[in-house]
């Protein structure tokens, strides 16, 4: 199968304190270019990201954004420094007794002294959020990728449809190059009666010079090659992967063809049929352009 460079694929996990969220978002490119934004805390985990989108993604522009909400509280924990509040406790007891004040000391109060706490982060486990976000991005690069074999499949009708309609095209000029040839023996042949002024004239001399013409106007070789750059295309269509760089140079030696069929040709109806044949090629080069 073929895959396009354009997708999108967005996957949500929670664990056990935070939930964690990736997007994934691809255009054409003639590269791989891939970035990563995620928050700066799980900054280590960028390479390993970028290691799995290019398992999964041979070209495209690829925008992979991460973020993680973690539960409020969780990452921290406070203790009492009780050596601190024990001074302050004792302090205000002495201030008490010594001054014959009211002893009013309350845990209100004592928590006006920021000092008697002690607030320690957790320290992050690098490994189980590498894992945990990998995770994520293995379920969004597995969404981004089903909707690229999508693209892929309608790419690919699209590219037959037009294969179709471009050899029914060749056909057409196949039949008429024959016609072509007896048309301009004809006009030859009412030229010379017209300028000899004769009912007699030399038919050999009429037959030279239509077989000089038939040879100049000949588009056998380049029907015959177009039809092998189809039969490969089709084959290239078959075996599936990667194939958008080939196919691009395929249209280039399809495009040599039609424009060599193009100046052979003298008849005005080939020339439309020409014309006919090199827009659906165009139509079918836009369409490459999205093919990874």
């Amino acid at each position: 199968m073929i895959k396009s460079m354009t997708g999108y694929g967005r996957a949500v996990q929670t664990f056990e304190n935070k939930e964690i969220t990736v997007e994934i978002r691809s255009v054409n490119n003639r590269y791989l270019d891939c970035s990563v934004k995620l928050p700066r805390l799980f900054s280590y985990v960028e390479d390993a990201i970028k290691k799995k989108v290019k398992e999964a993604i041979s070209r495209g522009k690829v925008d992979v954004f991460v973020t993680v909400n973690i539960a409020a509280g969780t990452d921290t924990q406070i203790t009492l420094n009780r050596p601190v509040l024990e001074s302050y406790l004792a302090a205000m007891k002495s201030i008490a007794a010594d001054y014959e004040v009211q002893d009013d000391i309350s845990v209100t109060a004592l928590t006006r002294f920021s000092d008697i706490f002690v607030v320690e982060k957790q320290e992050e486990d690098e490994e189980q959020s590498m894992k945990e976000l990998l995770s994520v991005a293995d379920a969004a690069l597995q969404k981004h990728t089903e909707m690229r074999i999508r693209e892929g499949e309608a790419l690919e009708a699209d590219l037959r449809n037009r294969s179709v309609t471009i050899l029914d095209l060749v056909s057409r000029v196949e039949e008429r190059s024959p016609i072509t040839v007896k048309e301009y023996r004809e006009r030859l042949s009412a030229k010379m009666r017209e300028v000899l002024e004769s009912t007699t004239i030399d038919e050999s001399r009429i037959l030279t010079e239509a077989a000089i013409f038939s040879d100049k106007v000949a588009v056998d070789e380049e029907t015959v090659r177009l039809r092998s750059h189809f039969d490969q295309l089709d084959s290239m269509l078959k075996s599936g992967g990667p194939i958008g760089r080939k196919l691009d140079f395929l249209l280039q030696e399809m495009n040599r063809e039609a424009n060599t069929i193009g100046s052979k040709g003298n008849d005005l109806e080939q020339a439309r049929t020409v014309v006919d044949i090199k827009a659906e090629l165009e139509k079918i080069r836009e369409q490459v352009q999205n093919i990874e």
